[in-house]
């Protein structure tokens, strides 16, 4: 295929993953009252009535169901465009790198979702604890669509942040870093596992930051010893055929 043909191709598979995304609109609309009171657990929990949300304009209630349910159509599509994507990338796929792709896939979502299930997690005790700042006699109004946005880059950090030792993973497997450089880059994967807990949680206690980045930089090490026993065994391969081969 020439550079136009694979245009083509892409703009008909970013073209199939709207279409898509636009029907999971429609059932991501009848969801969002289910799924907004679960985002809203944290501040209902919190028991305070002074702690609510608010929504500054007439129209806003309707942009935020409407995003929401964005969202939701992006989740609960997302084998739909990930199919696409692998349409799009298929063909210039051997098979072996055809099967590397798919277990990586389902990692990825593995991984994904355990750190958005931590960001769930996170959420409530990160309310509670910014709430606490707030002076006696003081009212806090959180805005709707501030408060949601808030909820959804949380979860997003935390679910992103656990896929970066699977990238490290991706890079070894396409021979662009060996775990050796990987383990002799640890101060700079100390520094970058730090900055990013810090900036990913949001609450004021180091504690949390800290655990989430011992965490990150344990999964940095199982990426290194993976790509360490990949080598090894390649190596192992390598020399076989070679003593074959004098044979």
């Amino acid at each position: 295929m020439g550079i136009l043909a694979h245009i083509r191709e892409l703009r008909k598979r970013l073209v199939l993953i709207l279409v898509g995304i636009v029907i999971g609109t429609v059932p991501g609309w009848y969801l969002y009252d289910p799924v907004m009171s679960f985002i809203q657990k944290p501040v209902s929990a919190a028991g305070d009535s002074s702690l609510g949300l608010n929504f500054p304009t007439i129209g806003s209630a309707f942009d935020l169901k409407l995003t929401v349910a964005i969202w939701i159509a992006v989740l609960i599509t997302s084998p739909w465009w990930i199919v696409q994507l692998g349409l799009f990338i298929a063909p210039a796929l051997r098979r072996k790198e055809k099967v590397y792709v798919v277990i990586f896939g389902i990692v990825g979502v593995v991984l994904f979702s355990c750190g958005a299930v931590s960001g769930v997690w996170m959420a409530p005790r990160a309310v509670e604890i910014l709430q606490s700042f707030v002076p006696d006699g003081g009212v806090s109004l959180l805005q709707a669509n501030t408060y949601v946005t808030f909820y959804m880059r949380l979860v997003i950090a935390f679910g992103v942040s656990f896929l970066l030792p699977e990238l490290l993973v991706v890079v070894n497997f396409l021979g662009l870093m060996s775990a050796k450089t990987m383990i002799h880059g640890w101060r700079w994967a100390t520094v970058i596992a730090f900055v990013f807990a810090a900036i990913a949680n949001p609450l004021p206690s180091p504690w949390p930051m800290v655990v989430q980045a011992l965490f990150l930089l344990f999964l940095y090490l199982l990426a290194v010893l993976i790509s360490w026993i990949r080598e090894r065994y390649l190596a192992k391969v390598a020399r076989r055929q070679a003593i074959k081969d004098h044979a």
